[in-house]
């Protein structure tokens, strides 16, 4: 959604009349501020699907973040439901990363785009709120890492149906963490 500099005035100005009135709406004066001020006003028709809106378009670093938590979501969910056996299987087979796999966020210094569409989708929109309350700083470059793994994560649930991993799928989606060099 593309709004001019004179708009965001606007309805900057209209969320603060809309606090300071305590207008009871649909509308979160608050999210909506938050949107703007974030740089993130493609939000507002995720927010509010049942109005049309003519411009839905979105930064396409947002399809990959998406993408990430849908992976990650996957990765936290299915180790969790492993018994003692199968997650020393998953440690075994993607050392040194298969011992309890979170998620730890993106690079604060060069992914700050990934990092803050993370951030305004977990705790602005209430998406993937598993995340919530985590930091997303890696303080590490994850863009690469994660690229390798959301296409090996994408290839077993096309084939599988399911966004439940086996242990085996847990171990080569986490073993893309090691650079295809270092293998």
């Amino acid at each position: 959604m593309h709004i001019s500099d004179g708009e965001k005035l606007i309805l900057l100005m209209l969320s603060d009349l809309h606090d300071k009135l305590e207008v009871e709406s649909e509308l979160d004066p608050e999210f909506i501020r938050s949107a703007i001020l974030k740089e993130k006003t493609w939000g507002i028709p995720w927010k509010y699907p049942g109005i049309q809106f003519e411009d839905k378009s979105a930064p396409v670093e947002l399809s990959q973040v998406l993408d990430i938590l849908d992976m990650w979501t996957s990765v936290e969910h299915s180790y969790a439901q492993l018994n003692s056996e199968e997650k020393a299987y998953v440690h075994e087979q993607a050392k040194p990363f298969g011992n309890d796999p979170k998620f730890k966020g993106f690079d604060g210094n060069n992914e700050t785009e990934y990092m803050s569409i993370a951030y305004f989708l977990i705790n602005d929109l209430d998406r993937f709120t598993n995340f919530k309350g985590r930091g997303l700083n890696s303080h590490v470059p994850s863009m690469e890492t994660y690229s390798r793994m959301t296409a090996t994560f994408k290839k077993i649930v096309d084939k599988t149906s399911s966004f439940q991993l086996s242990k085996e799928d847990l171990a080569k989606v986490l073993k893309e963490k090691i650079h295809p060099e270092n293998r």
